[in-house]
């Protein structure tokens, strides 16, 4: 039976990882259907998907016909249709908080290592994977120096970044940190990001949303 929402992401996206996380959250069923991001090129550039997102990039998640994009556009709109149980708190203040915390990561760090960009320092500035590397260490520090300085202390800071029930800014810390362990990013300096990553790595619904537990994830990967 086909399901209602359908979502079209790569197994090692951080995008769709996110998007992964929240649905597992909201215990809601959907169909993935991976895009191949290196093969052939790319499997977000054919015309098929091009349609769905004119942008290239997963994930797109389709609900009843509707192509939508953008991780956190997606994570809200799942929020507003589905409200149980809800990513976001109920205030308006912890709302910015929680929407900050998610953004720094979404907005500010994961952009500079995404593949395109990647591949693209590759090929115009002859970056190798040692200098790739480097590159993506250093804005993952930026990112998370900031970020640790955010949680540590803060009175609204729980068990979780906001509080002791995952939001949408855990469902981007989770991803991330994937991110700087496959870029070998030591963690010492963010005891606070390390003892909520392992609160949300005790929750079934992160760990079905990890890139080795999708349908795609090759046995083994460099």
């Amino acid at each position: 039976m086909a399901q209602d929402l359908v979502l079209y992401g790569y197994w090692r996206s951080s995008a769709a990882y996110r998007v992964r996380i929240a649905l597992n959250l909201k215990g809601l069923a959907y169909e993935s259907r991976p895009v191949h991001l290196v093969r052939d090129g790319g499997e977000q550039h054919a015309p098929g998907y091009r349609a769905l997102n004119p942008q290239e990039l997963v994930p797109c998640l389709v609900d009843g016909g509707q192509a939508l994009t953008q991780s956190l556009a997606i994570m809200e709109y799942l929020d507003e249709t589905r409200p149980a149980p809800s990513l976001l708190p109920g205030d308006a203040a912890g709302r910015a908080r929680v929407r900050a915390l998610a953004q720094l990561v979404a907005c500010d760090v994961h952009p500079l290592g995404n593949l395109r960009v990647l591949q693209y320092i590759g090929a115009t500035f002859q970056a190798d994977d040692a200098a790739k590397g480097a590159w993506s260490r250093h804005w993952i520090a930026e990112g998370f120096k900031a970020l640790e300085a955010m949680l540590a202390g803060h009175p609204a800071t729980g068990r979780f970044c906001h509080g002791d029930t995952p939001t949408l800014a855990d469902a981007c810390l989770v991803p991330q940190a994937y991110n700087a362990v496959r870029w070998k990013l030591p963690m010492d300096d963010y005891p606070t990001i390390r003892r909520i990553l392992a609160a949300c790595d005790e929750l079934e619904a992160f760990r079905r949303a990890a890139p080795e537990a999708q349908p795609d994830a090759p046995a083994a990967e460099a």
